[in-house]
């Protein structure tokens, strides 16, 4: 699995209008599911992103995690951060999982960020959201969970 999370000051997710999922501080995960990505690797990625520590200390110094400042999840699926853009000018999407198996395994990552930590909110699988968000720093990064049987 791969995400791409962002330190967020705010962040929003709209589906035809509605805001479906919004947040304060906090962090916004982007999230791809590739082929033989599984629920072990769900939840690997789950607990790094909730671990991760990008947030300032007294210090001013990146050492606290979500988890520490209590902060915001909005957790998007976007199914493109899989692509393969190593050749040519059009991304190919055969390197991400099927509509069915991304759908299944983003739901499954899903439930445990609601069973694991208390103030998430996500988009929808499949729809034609429009994300906003203030990243502050700004700080990005790129995270991924490799599966054992894609590693060689």
């Amino acid at each position: 699995m791969i995400s791409i999370i962002q330190r967020v000051s705010s962040a929003k997710v709209t589906i035809t209008g509605e805001d479906v999922g919004i947040i304060e501080r906090g962090i916004m995960a982007l999230v791809a599911v590739e082929p033989l990505d599984t629920e072990k690797d769900a939840k690997r990625l789950l607990e790094r992103i909730l671990n991760y520590r990008i947030f300032p200390d007294a210090d001013d110094k990146m050492n606290l995690s979500l988890r520490d400042i209590n902060g915001g999840l909005l957790i998007v699926p976007q199914f493109t951060l899989a692509a393969d853009t190593q050749k040519g000018n059009r991304p190919s999407f055969t390197s991400a999982a099927s509509p069915e198996y991304g759908s299944k395994l983003f739901h499954y990552f899903a439930e445990q960020a609601r069973a694991t930590y208390s103030s998430v909110a996500f988009g929808q699988f499949g729809a034609d959201m429009q994300v906003s968000l203030v990243n502050d720093g700004p700080v990005t990064f790129t995270l991924r969970s490799v599966s054992q049987s894609s590693s060689s």
